[in-house]
């Protein structure tokens, strides 16, 4: 099943948000590092995570989810907190440890949570698979028909926590979707130097589950087999490994320089954004004039996103324990 053209025109301006987004969370992350690169300095201290070209994996899985179906996202969740509706605003400040943040700006870019949205992420690898599968759990046994959904990359795959819990969800026949977005590197180690298997989706038989391989990085591509993925996992069959060929635009994490990434696998990257652009001009969908008027709405509204980011307040120190569990 293809999303129709009106869908198709919101995942593209979602792209296009988180990818802004994380162009000027980058311009700003170096802004005030240099010139020597220094880690902690800076409006945004700490590691940061892109999500650039990894976009279309978001809107393609997050498009076919209803509110009633619970996310959890790896130490890259930008474009799938996006993808899910959570404010812009709120994220940015968040990143920026400012308190209009989704956290307060306790936790940082990579433990975004929304209970609105049924939205966590982690920095700790393999995290969610847990979570995600025990709110599988919980939502057949209170018999509200979600699904839960763990986000994380090929190398995760790796993590005892994550056979484990595709163990489980096997066993008791989960309503679990595992997306893996494949982007070939594991920090600075390669998938072939690290897995002993090409595709991981593979590896779903071994658990009583539907295995599902996209390698195009297109968001209809994506969106259709997300679509197959939840009919199967909302039918009480099972757990459902869906895992998507991506790319890495950026380095694992902003200042990695990715020396170690052969130059002709860098040249060989595609940019999803201007990819999906140029096929739903191809088709008709939008015109070109339409496309431009588009990027130029989404950088004024994240652009004045970051204003209000960087203009908000810091959390007050006399709240600092608030929320902690002693």
């Amino acid at each position: 099943m293809l999303p129709d053209n009106e869908t198709r025109v919101k995942m593209y301006r979602t792209m296009l948000t988180s990818r802004h987004m994380d162009d000027r969370i980058m311009e700003l992350y170096y802004k005030d590092k240099t010139p020597v690169f220094d880690i902690a300095a800076g409006l945004i201290p700490g590691e940061i995570h892109s999500s650039h070209g990894q976009e279309a994996c978001a809107v393609g899985t997050v498009f076919v989810l209803g509110q009633e179906d619970w996310i959890t996202a790896a130490h890259r969740p930008h474009h799938t907190a996006i993808a899910r509706g959570i404010c812009v605003k709120k994220i940015l400040c968040e990143i920026m440890g400012k308190a209009n943040g989704l956290s307060a700006g306790r936790g940082g870019h990579m433990h975004l949570y929304s209970k609105e949205h049924k939205f966590c992420s982690s920095g700790i690898i393999a995290e969610g698979m847990g979570p995600a599968a025990g709110m599988a759990l919980a939502s057949r046994m209170q018999g509200k028909g979600g699904i839960g959904v763990c986000y994380l990359g090929e190398a995760a795959v790796n993590q005892g926590a994550w056979h484990e819990v595709m163990n489980m969800a096997g066993v008791y026949k989960l309503p679990f979707i595992c997306v893996i977005e494949d982007n070939n590197w594991g920090v600075s180690v390669s998938k072939a130097a690290s897995t002993a298997i090409a595709r991981n989706s593979d590896r779903a038989t071994s658990y009583n589950a539907l295995g599902l391989y996209v390698d195009s990085n297109d968001p209809d591509d994506i969106y259709n087999k997300m679509t197959e993925a939840t009919e199967y996992a909302r039918s009480g069959k099972g757990p459902v490994i869906l895992e998507l060929k991506t790319y890495r635009l950026q380095g694992h994490m902003l200042g990695d320089p990715q020396h170690y990434v052969p130059e002709e696998e860098k040249l060989a990257f595609r940019d999803c954004t201007i990819d999906y652009k140029n096929k739903l001009v191809n088709e008709g969908v939008i015109t070109e004039s339409e496309a431009d008027s588009i990027i130029a709405d989404i950088k004024n509204e994240v652009d004045e996103a970051v204003e209000f980011a960087i203009k908000s307040p810091l959390p007050d120190a006399q709240n600092a324990l608030t929320g902690n569990f002693v």
